[in-house]
């Protein structure tokens, strides 16, 4: 699974980096980011850059796309 943010979408809630905090990252920008292995994706962020979601993580994410009041999170299946 894969996983990335339209940062145009994003109201800054924060929900999904208190779902899934390992994979979701909020910037100094105010705006919500992906990032693996610690690395955030935000240069330049959206689908230019997605994140692979360890399975152990995949559950959240999932749930973090159905609570965003943005709908910013787009989920893709290996």
């Amino acid at each position: 699974m894969k996983v990335w943010i339209d940062q145009d979408l994003c109201t800054g809630d924060g929900l999904c980096e208190e779902t899934c905090p390992d994979v979701f990252a909020i910037d100094e920008d105010g705006i919500s980011y992906v990032k693996e292995d610690g690395n955030v994706y935000n240069n330049p962020g959206g689908s230019a850059q997605k994140a692979h979601v360890p399975t152990r993580f995949e559950d959240a994410v999932v749930d973090a796309s159905k609570e965003c009041p943005g709908e910013c999170i787009f989920i893709e299946i290996d």
